[in-house]
């Protein structure tokens, strides 16, 4: 127990470095660039009138006060950190004055969902199939599905992505290609809605899977083809134990664990948003808030949306390394 509190110290001092520099570097990357937000927003307000000196002055000095830029650069470092704990990264740039932490939480709910149901379905069937074709190694279709799986993954997602946008888009019209829900669907019938942002995610989650489903496919056959030659499985095959309990049992459970290592490292990453995925399908995201938010110049949501996914990433981590001592007794916290 005292090695375990030991080892998770440990891991939480690196957590915390790890975020502390990550949005360190965040912080200086976005205020080295030319742009100016107190400015900008000036000039939008004054575009379509004139405005007294006063006025603007006025203006300047509480739109420095929203965006954290008032007193030296180490005062402003310092009023940054004191909002970031709190989760308040000012107003945005380009949707002035919807706060940036509106925008993500906005946003953070399609990618969440659209990323978890593809990255979970990928895995389960990429592990399932790849597992299966490691075992059984002269099992025709699982041949099949390995040279096609093998032939897929080296594509580029975006080749992927378009050419489903054709097939079920222009050639065979059965799917919506863009959004994330119809604009005119009644979000008070709950099911209808549901169903309805079910069925424009199915391009974004299909072209997502045939991408990912090849690596964990071939991770998994890797690992169970060596495992199977292992001394307790041969001896489990002359013992007369069911195939299919050596599989479930023995071979796929000391597989999975640098699988599940991977997929946690996976659902971390969800938060950086699929930008890709997003700006081809129109999906209202984080990504696509992202390329929006750089495009503008809109550095406060930039800076937002790359701190939310530093500390999700680096927590996701974390999880890891203090729980993969206790699921795997074969690791020890150290």
């Amino acid at each position: 127990m005292r090695a375990y509190l030991a080892y998770l110290s440990k891991r939480l001092v690196q957590f915390a470095v790890v975020v502390f520099v990550g949005i360190n570097i965040t912080y200086l990357v976005t205020h080295m660039t030319p742009i100016n937000p107190v400015e900008q927003s000036i000039s939008a307000a004054t575009t379509y009138g004139a405005t007294s000196p006063e006025a603007i002055e006025m203006m300047r000095q509480s739109l420095r006060q929203l965006y954290g830029l008032e007193g030296t650069p180490w005062e402003q470092y310092v009023a940054f950190w004191k909002r970031v704990l709190v989760g308040d990264f000012g107003p945005s740039l380009s949707a002035f004055p919807t706060p940036v932490s509106q925008l993500i939480l906005r946003a953070l709910p399609w990618t969440v969902g659209l990323l978890l149901v593809s990255t979970l379905l990928t895995w389960i069937l990429g592990n399932l199939l790849g597992g299966l074709a490691g075992y059984y190694r002269n099992n025709r279709i699982l041949k099949a599905f390995g040279v096609l799986s093998m032939g897929i993954h080296p594509i580029p997602y975006y080749v992927v992505a378009f050419v489903l946008l054709i097939i079920f888009g222009f050639l065979w019209p059965v799917l919506p290609i863009s959004g994330g829900a119809t604009m005119a669907s009644d979000r008070s019938n709950t099911f209808a809605f549901a169903l309805d942002v079910v069925v424009h995610s199915i391009l974004p989650v299909l072209s997502l899977m045939a991408v990912g489903i090849g690596g964990w496919f071939m991770g998994m056959r890797a690992l169970v083809s060596n495992i199977v030659t292992e001394d307790y499985v041969v001896y489990a095959e002359l013992a007369g134990v069911r195939r299919g309990k050596i599989l479930r049992s023995y071979v796929m459970r000391n597989a999975l664990g640098p699988q599940v290592t991977g997929l946690a490292l996976q659902l971390g990453a969800i938060f950086n948003g699929a930008i890709i995925t997003e700006q081809v399908f129109g999906y209202p995201g984080v990504g696509s808030l992202l390329i929006s938010a750089v495009h503008a110049g809109d550095y406060s949501l930039v800076l937002g949306i790359t701190t939310v996914s530093i500390v999700a990433v680096s927590a996701t981590v974390l999880l890891i390394d203090l729980l993969y001592p206790l699921i795997d007794p074969r690791v020890e916290a150290g």
